[in-house]
């Protein structure tokens, strides 16, 4: 089977949300946990493969390291196409990582022009005139403002690309896009006559994503978040197939770990509670003391685990996140949490947890890692750009696990995605 379509994403829940809509559209998709170790043989059952990486907030020479040896992974195992994947809220720092990546792999491949679009209409990312929206509000009146890594105060995707990148970026507007595949590709040859390297692209509805697919199909290189997968799979012939999300039968004890602090997770977390499903509060002043909290969340799911869906969280408001970052520093609490979090899920899998949510990017990367886990094979939607996967673990169990960005998903989204599995099973 050849393989059409290699991807680099930037970190877990964002190379499942690309990997959802790619088998939504027809795609078989396999999710590498890194790159493969070298001299690991490139064959792959599979129409695309997704490389997650843990590179969205690491210092930007670490992520053009990493982004370029799964790049050089992706070309051994003959993809025709690169997909650098990175947030729809655009999540970066006035250094980095989106711009360096991209260089980095325009480099590599040895092109002059790509196209930048995170839109994502059906999770309410938009672009217009080069501006990103999150709903109703401009990216920087949003609650990405307060993102305790990557605080977005400009929505000006022209500004905060080009102050991360040699090339120039330009536009492609909506008043193109809307005029369909052709207009498109006139205006990017327009733009690389005029010396522009890289465009970001407006788009408002699925519409507009197709016509960037289309059109996107003789690009080397394209760079989005997940909204501009539903748009190149065609460009294959592909078309959608439920076949192509089949899944094992799930089985086994259910469990959720969210170390997530976005206004969405708060709200599924709210949900849980109002629920009156058991749930366990992780707090990172207490890891910091020397608590044994890992074992406290452990003991607290034994006692719940037969009783349905358990809840071990850390996600708090941003004041309150702040408050903890202000006494242990921000890369120590976030560290703490993270390995906490993936000591929980590791324990909780030990004791038959065969069906696990995780919420929010980092601590999905902690888990995945922590669990020994190297590939995913996605299936069903839970919501948009969030799907159930099934991988195998070290003894040879299944574990179906959906790794879910903080910023996705509707209030009742943790005891959604376990109805889905019930669902699929009957």
């Amino acid at each position: 089977m050849a393989l059409r379509l290699g991807c680099v994403a930037d970190d877990f829940t964002g190379a499942t949300d690309l990997a959802n809509n790619l088998v939504r559209a027809g795609m078989r998709v396999v999710q590498l946990i890194d790159v493969p170790p070298p001299g690991a043989v490139p064959a792959v059952d599979a129409d695309a493969v997704v490389v997650a990486l843990k590179s969205r907030t690491v210092p930007a020479g670490e992520a053009v390291e990493a982004s370029l040896l799964a790049l050089a992974w992706l070309r051994s195992a003959g993809a025709e196409q690169i997909y650098f994947k990175y947030c729809s809220t655009f999540d970066s720092t006035p250094a980095g990582n989106i711009g360096p990546v991209t260089e980095a792999l325009m480099d590599a491949l040895g092109t002059d022009f790509s196209i930048a679009t995170p839109a994502f209409p059906d999770n309410g990312r938009t672009v217009f005139k080069g501006h990103l929206f999150v709903g109703d509000v401009l990216l920087s009146e949003s609650g990405m403002r307060h993102h305790p890594l990557t605080p977005m105060t400009d929505s000006n995707l022209v500004s905060v690309l080009g102050a991360q990148t040699t090339r120039r970026v330009g536009l492609i507007d909506h008043t193109v896009v809307a005029r369909g595949t052709e207009a498109i590709r006139d205006r990017v040859e327009e733009l690389r006559k005029e010396g522009f390297g890289i465009a970001v692209a407006d788009a408002v509805s699925n519409d507009d994503l197709l016509r960037l697919g289309a059109a996107a199909s003789g690009l080397p290189l394209v760079t989005a978040g997940s909204g501009l997968a539903i748009g190149l799979p065609a460009n294959w012939g592909f078309e959608p197939s439920a076949a192509a999300a089949q899944l094992p039968p799930a089985g086994g004890h259910a469990a959720v770990v969210s170390g997530s602090v976005s206004v969405a997770t708060n709200g599924q977390v709210l949900e849980f509670l109002r629920s009156g499903r058991p749930a366990f509060s992780v707090d990172p002043l207490r890891i910091a003391a020397g608590e044994d909290v890992v074992g406290q969340a452990l003991a607290f799911a034994d006692a719940h685990l037969a009783d349905g869906p358990v809840l071990v969280y850390s996600t708090e408001t941003p004041d309150a996140v702040r408050s903890v970052q202000g006494r242990l520093g921000t890369a120590e609490a976030g560290e703490l949490v993270e390995r906490t979090l993936a000591g929980v899920a590791q324990g909780l899998v030990e004791r038959g947890v065969r069906r696990l949510v995780v919420a929010g990017g980092e601590t999905s990367g902690a888990v995945v890692q922590a669990l020994g886990l190297t590939g995913l094979r996605i299936g069903p939607q839970i919501d948009p750009g969030v799907p159930w996967c099934a991988a195998e673990l070290p003894g040879g169990d299944t574990l179906h696990l959906t790794l879910k960005s903080g910023n996705f998903g509707g209030p009742g989204f943790f005891t959604d995605a376990f109805d889905l599995l019930d669902r699929e099973a009957s």
